[in-house]
């Protein structure tokens, strides 16, 4: 009876590309160069990662009133990201790249006055299907369809070019 029994519970087991869709993934960053974005894949959707500059992180400071929610209070990311940054780290910016408007995938316009975002553009990211937009950590703009800022996923950082995305730091 229990020979039986252990291929019954052997299949209930998740497979390997079950495993592998919601896996963290590991990323190096020391081949993004500062205001250059990366794209990797974890369970299934894009995942931005943003090497900032400092005129970046500058920028984060002005014009937060025309942000929906600037402290990040609602829970779109792990507890250690609930800054102006939204990140453990100030110089790398790790969000899941979808809208939170309706899943379309946001242009990264990281120059100043980009004509498509609006002439008081300070750089981030804007949705062409739906005209939202978000600041370089995320944060969603009031008056745009988006009702939130971006999703950032849990992570940590192993070293400090190496960082696994899908598990929080302890």
């Amino acid at each position: 009876m229990i020979a039986s029994a252990v291929p019954f519970v052997a299949s209930m087991l998740p497979s390997e590309r079950a495993k592998a869709v919601g896996a963290p993934v590991e990323a190096d960053l020391t081949g993004i160069e500062r205001g250059t974005l990366a794209t990797v894949e974890w369970r299934g959707q894009p995942v931005w990662i943003l090497a900032r500059t400092p005129q970046m992180l500058e920028r984060l400071r002005q014009g937060e009133e025309r942000l929906l929610d600037p402290q990040s209070r609602r829970p779109q990311q792990p507890e250690c990201c609930r800054s102006a940054q939204r990140s453990i780290k100030p110089e790398y910016f790790i969000a899941v790249a979808i809208c939170t408007h309706l899943g379309c995938v946001p242009t990264f316009l990281p120059q100043a006055g980009a004509a498509a975002a609006g002439p008081d553009w300070r750089g981030g990211f804007y949705c062409p299907c739906h005209g939202s937009k978000f600041d370089l950590a995320g944060r969603v703009f009031r008056g745009v369809p988006a009702p939130s800022n971006l999703v950032i996923p849990p992570h940590k950082y192993l070293t400090d070019t190496r960082v696994l995305i899908g598990e929080d730091t302890p």
